[in-house]
């Protein structure tokens, strides 16, 4: 047997231990801009405001993923927990996603009125890890920009369980009801 077919075959090997074992093998898309792409991310023109009309329009809430290339974490949640049917049904049901890309030089609109590319919006926000998730209420007050006008930020990559809670969380207004997401969490696992 040559070595390269040694290697086809350890590697249809895993696979078949992988797949007798009940687990699966799920590869991320990625897009050109090598960044993970799911089914529920939506393409827009970048404009906050329009973005979160349209999330009102089809009654689900507005949420902005940051990523960027080559992050681990960011695979990490798209192959582990975003693939999840009740991870992945919570986002598409009910949230309105759009991604920004942490190194990007695509214009974003701000909430404010503000042209950035992705980069310097970054900067502007403070968003120093990826994945981040920033979620909005409803509307937003003239003159705030996305940083003032989240509701909460999920930074950084999280297990499922931790996940569903966030997006639970926020579903139930959680944040403005005095149940912070640490209690949420808590009480959720006890």
């Amino acid at each position: 047997m040559s070595k390269g077919l040694g290697g086809r075959a350890l590697s249809f090997a895993a696979a078949v231990f992988l797949f007798t074992c009940g687990l699966s093998v799920q590869a991320a898309e990625m897009g050109d801009d090598g960044l993970h792409k799911t089914d529920w991310m939506r393409e827009t023109f970048l404009d906050l405001r329009e973005d979160l009309a349209e999330a009102n329009d089809e009654g689900k809430r507005f949420a902005v993923i940051i990523e960027q290339r080559g992050c681990i974490y960011c695979r990490k949640m798209h192959e582990d927990v975003f693939p999840d049917p009740e991870i992945e049904a919570i986002i598409s049901d009910n949230f309105f996603v759009v991604q920004l890309n942490m190194f990007g030089d695509l214009e974003v609109t701000d909430f404010d009125g503000e042209v950035l590319t992705e980069k310097d919006i970054m900067f502007k926000w403070g968003v120093n890890f990826t994945p981040t998730f920033m979620f909005f209420p409803d509307s937003v007050d003239e003159g705030l920009d996305a940083r003032q006008a989240a509701v909460a930020q999920m930074p950084g990559a999280f297990g499922r369980s931790t996940t569903l809670a966030v997006f639970e969380w926020i579903l139930l207004e959680g944040y403005a009801n005095d149940v912070s997401l640490q209690k949420y969490v808590a009480t959720k696992f006890q």
